[in-house]
């Protein structure tokens, strides 16, 4: 009979753990963008009428997502008291970071929004960065929170036929000036989960606060049980600051 080294025992659970949290960030990311399409609900529910619990949050989604993929996080943020705010115009994100930022900071003018916490998944990330280093003179923004944003971009997006998702190629040119900028760094939490699919060099930020949560997945890292209260805390600091 054939005999398994140690060596391939040991990766074959390995593989097949990595697999299924594949299988699982899918399924959610699956079943959040059906159901954002399907259940009724505006952005008009996550408003508070006295402008809430300082700072005001605006939502910021990753590639390819809605505001109303970020809905869970969006109610449980409005349920703590906090205004939070989504941005239709930017659909589906499919835009550029600057074009994207340039909507994000407008809604921030229209509305008069200040000591802003932006939070932001994955593109989302850059886009607030971009905002905040290049769109706002009056420093509407005062802290952000990333989730498992591409800050040195990832190597697969060279192998994606699709400008939206080539736009994370590390050597991007918006991207490689974005990372070679760390002014505002300090003034954001980079959150990531342990394994990132799409972001196999991780998160992790240079000057910032960076926190690695225990779910795997790209998307599903969104339901983890200490992302709320990590974001709250970096509310609280905000508004104490």
């Amino acid at each position: 009979m054939p005999t398994t080294t140690p060596a391939r025992r040991g990766r074959l659970p390995t593989l097949a753990r990595r697999a299924w949290w594949w299988l699982a960030d899918y399924a959610y990311v699956t079943w959040w963008q059906v159901v954002g399409l399907v259940v009724p609900g505006g952005a008009q529910e996550l408003r508070v009428p006295s402008g809430g619990v300082r700072p005001p949050v605006v939502l910021v989604p990753g590639v390819y997502e809605s505001w109303r993929f970020m809905r869970p996080l969006a109610r449980a943020l409005h349920g703590h008291g906090h205004d939070v705010h989504v941005i239709q115009k930017l659909g589906f994100n499919r835009g550029t970071i600057p074009d994207m930022a340039a909507l994000t900071t407008e809604h921030l003018a229209e509305a008069d929004l200040r000591d802003v916490v932006v939070v932001g998944h994955s593109k989302g990330g850059l886009i607030g960065k971009y905002a905040m280093l290049r769109l706002d003179p009056e420093h509407r923004i005062r802290a952000m929170v990333t989730i498992n944003t591409p800050f040195a971009g990832s190597p697969y997006a060279r192998w994606v036929p699709l400008a939206a998702v080539r736009a994370f190629v590390p050597t991007d040119t918006v991207l490689a000036g974005l990372a070679a900028e760390l002014e505002v760094n300090s003034r954001i939490t980079s959150i990531s989960s342990q394994f990132d699919p799409h972001i196999p060099g991780g998160s992790a930020l240079d000057g910032a606060t960076n926190v690695q949560l225990a779910t795997p997945g790209h998307f599903r890292v969104l339901s983890d049980p200490a992302l709320v209260p990590t974001i709250l805390e970096v509310l609280e600091q905000a508004r104490d600051a």
